[in-house]
């Protein structure tokens, strides 16, 4: 299955590029995938953002297709995940998956392992660009 289109505000990206070029060991496999995400998608101006985006410090309702089951989490830099009772970092593999989807997006993506997950989002719940919040 071909990976969706995404979409990813300019700051966010800058963020996530600083996080993959300082990423320990234990998170090459997955800031390796993040930088390709970052090439492939498109990068706009966090204003330009549309409101069914999952972007940085977004509340993402999303559905586990494999498992059949329904998660929300937030997605967040590693260093407020002990702040975020729900926070999903972008360096784990499933917070990397959902960067830049469009609510009814599905995508498969890899897990430590060689196992896949497949996801759909199904809501964003919350998202800064929505809420006029570009600097977050």
């Amino acid at each position: 299955m071909p990976r969706p289109p995404i979409l990813i505000n300019r700051l966010d990206a800058e963020r996530i590029q600083r996080l993959i070029d300082n990423a320990s060991e234990k998170d090459a496999e997955t800031a390796e995938a993040l930088e390709l995400e970052l090439e492939r998608g498109e990068v706009v101006e966090p204003e330009d953002i549309p409101n069914d985006i999952a972007s940085m410090n977004s509340r993402v309702m999303f559905m586990d297709l494999k498992h059949n089951k329904q998660l929300t989490r937030t997605l967040v830099y590693p260093h407020a995940l002990a702040n975020t009772e729900d926070g999903i970092s972008i360096l784990a593999p499933i917070g990397a998956a959902l960067l830049g989807l469009k609510v009814g997006n599905i995508i498969d993506w890899p897990l430590p392992g060689g196992e896949k997950v497949e996801l759909r989002i199904d809501e964003i719940l919350w998202q800064p660009e929505a809420a006029k919040q570009f600097h977050r």
